[in-house]
This record gives structure tokens, C-alpha cells and sequence, in this order.
């Protein structure tokens, strides 16, 4: 086993050539905080290091995908739990520092050597939409919502900009990072954003079928074809992109906050989690206008 986490499972069939990792944190809806998502950078370095493994299927536990960051504690991030970066506000020079780190995960995910096949479920946001987006086969649930609704608190330049607008397109993009709307899947299965949308109860069978299909091809045929693809999406769509997500999210995370905008950490903190999400939804919404 690559990692003493219980909230991250791993998992290989062997003759079938295929690595399962599954996130185990289902009270948090799956969200993962930095010691989970380094459980998870652990157990992709075995599949890689694999000669006999040739796909990984990525999933979550009881039916969820993944709700992206934990945002119980923000700023741990930066910092050990009990650290004096986790109780005060992070500097500037340590939130780059953070932010290239995680932004390099996302990177090395989307340059994985081996196929990633992603079983979309339930919720994709913020990290756990990211993840979804960079797989290189995703099956996703038409009931699934997706979205980046941290963008609300943490300003529209949040995440893998680059790869947002060119697996998104730029109107949906710009759509989803400039209103932090969370939709649900099957309303845009019409764009072809995900290799399959289907029915919630065939997610984890079609993801599987789609994970046996890719693992009966060539296992060196399918490095050299995911480094020409990368070689090529770096090319042409991802020049600059680890760079431009760590450094916008580093600026992000120290936004100002004017009289009458919403800031989440300090609500957070005056009324709890819960509550702060809450509050979050009520101030952004916006009835839509009635039908004349």
C-alpha cells in the first residue's frame, strides 16, 4: 500500500492492468485537505512507477466525487494544523510558495504518463472539478453538479485557467468562473466536455467499462501516446499554465474585500463552516426574471 491514509483507498487488479483509487472522506463529500491530496499524489507515483499497470481509475466514496479543497480550515493550507502560518493570516512570499506546490500536482496529473479515467459523480467542484476536467476519459453522472463555487470568495482567477478554457471553451468558462454557478452536467452533455454523460446508476459501470477498454491497449504504446498528447496540449493550449495557476491563486487568496462584498474566511470565522456556505448562496443569489 503507497499510503497509511485511510481516506485515500488503493486498489489493483493486476490482470486487468488497472489501478483504482478511491477518495475516502465522505463526511466532507470527499474534499481533501493538503495531507490527503499528498496521499493521492503517492499512491499515482506507484501506478506510474508500474510497468504492469496501465490505467488508473479515479472515484470517490458513497457515491461523490469530490467537493475540492477542505474549506473547514482555509489556511492550513499554509501551514502545519497547529503552526502559527495555520492560525494568521498567510504572506504573500508563503502563499506562492504553497500555491506552486499544489498547482504542480494538477500539473503533473494532467501530464500523468498512464490513461486516468475519472467515475464522475454526485459533486465535481472547485479541485474535485479540476480533477474531472484533466482526466484523460471521464464518465460523469447527467445529475452531477460541477462547478467552481470558490471563486465567490477567492475572485474568477482561481484554478488551471488554461485548462479551463481549453476543455471548457471560453464562454462556458468564463460563465463558470465569473458567477461561481454550480450546474449540473447533463445541461451541458450537448458540448462534449466529458467523454460519457449518463444515467447516475451507470456511472461506476460505464467509468469501468471505459478503464478496461484503454487497459488492453499497448502499455507502451499508451506512455508514448500520452507524452506526444502532452507535448502537444503544452504546445498549443497549456504554455504557461502551471505558472499562471499558482501565481493568480497566490494573488487570490489575499483579495481585498470592499463594504458589502462577501468575504467567506472572515464569515467563517464569525459564524461557522455551515453557516458561512450558507450565507455565501444567499448573498449571491439572483432571482431570475419572470417569463412576459
Amino acid at each position: 500500500m503507497p499510503t497509511t491514509d485511510d481516506r485515500v483507498l488503493f486498489d489493483v487488479d493486476r490482470d486487468k492492468r488497472i489501478a483504482t483509487i478511491t477518495l475516502n472522506n465522505p463526511a466532507q463529500r470527499n474534499s481533501y485537505d493538503a495531507a490527503m491530496r499528498d496521499a493521492l499524489e503517492r499512491c499515482l507515483d506507484q501506478v506510474a512507477e508500474d510497468d504492469d499497470l496501465t490505467v488508473v481509475l479515479l472515484r470517490g466514496a458513497d457515491g461523490v466525487f469530490s467537493t475540492g479543497a477542505d474549506m473547514n480550515n482555509a489556511y492550513a493550507w499554509y501551514g502545519e494544523e497547529n503552526s502559527p502560518q495555520a492560525r494568521r493570516r498567510p504572506s504573500q512570499r508563503r502563499r506562492l510558495t504553497v500555491d506552486r506546490r499544489t498547482f504542480g500536482f494538477y500539473h503533473n496529473f494532467m501530464g500523468f504518463p498512464k490513461v486516468t479515467v475519472g467515475e464522475i459523480s454526485g459533486y465535481a467542484l472547485g479541485g474535485g472539478f479540476e480533477l474531472a476536467l484533466m482526466c484523460d476519459i471521464a464518465v460523469i453522472g447527467r445529475d452531477a453538479k460541477i462547478g467552481m463555487p470558490a471563486t465567490r470568495f477567492l475572485g474568477p482567477a482561481l484554478g488551471s485557467l488554461h485548462m479551463f478554457f481549453h476543455r471548457l471553451g471560453p464562454v462556458l468558462a468564463r460563465r463558470l468562473l465569473l458567477t461561481g454557478d454550480i450546474i449540473e452536467a447533463g445541461s451541458v452533455e450537448h458540448l462534449g466536455v466529458f467523454t460519457e454523460t449518463c444515467d447516475p446508476a451507470m456511472v461506476g459501470p460505464r467509468a469501468r467499462y471505459w478503464a478496461e477498454k484503454a487497459a488492453k491497449m499497448p502499455a507502451d504504446g499508451v506512455v508514448i501516446a500520452k507524452e506526444a498528447f502532452r507535448l502537444v496540449e503544452q504546445s498549443q493550449a497549456y504554455q504557461g499554465e502551471e505558472v499562471a495557476s499558482y501565481l493568480f491563486h497566490a494573488f487570490g487568496t489575499n483579495l481585498q474585500f470592499a463594504p458589502g462584498e462577501f468575504n467567506f474566511v472572515k464569515t467563517r470565522a464569525e459564524h461557522g463552516t455551515k453557516e458561512a456556505f450558507r450565507l455565501r448562496d444567499e448573498h449571491f443569489h439572483v432571482p431570475e426574471p419572470e417569463p412576459r
